[in-house]
């Protein structure tokens, strides 16, 4: 028996950012959400900040200007939140 699968891409059409969380809604229907504080840029943000963003990719993701954030549909759906980089500790 053979299954014919096509895979398609999620992509997002609308964003909705809250004090606490991401959510976005898929075309194929799904609306998914995240934590804020996956993004460690997003959640020191202002309010003002978080608002100002542009769907990316034909809505594979989202971008934030102001901040130099993205984040990916992909991201959110496998749970990969945004690492905050490490610092170089200098020695005296």
């Amino acid at each position: 028996m053979n299954i014919a699968v096509e895979l398609v891409e999620p992509r997002l059409l609308d964003v909705y950012i809250t004090e606490d969380e991401i959510m976005v809604f898929l075309a194929d229907g799904r609306t998914i959400s995240v934590p804020l504080t996956w993004s460690w840029r997003l959640s020191e943000a202002t309010a003002e900040q978080r608002q100002h963003y542009e769907i990316i990719g034909d809505g594979q993701g989202i971008h934030w200007s102001d901040i130099d954030e993205d984040i990916s549909v992909e991201g959110m759906l496998h749970g990969i939140p945004a690492r905050r980089p490490r610092t170089h500790q200098q020695h005296s």
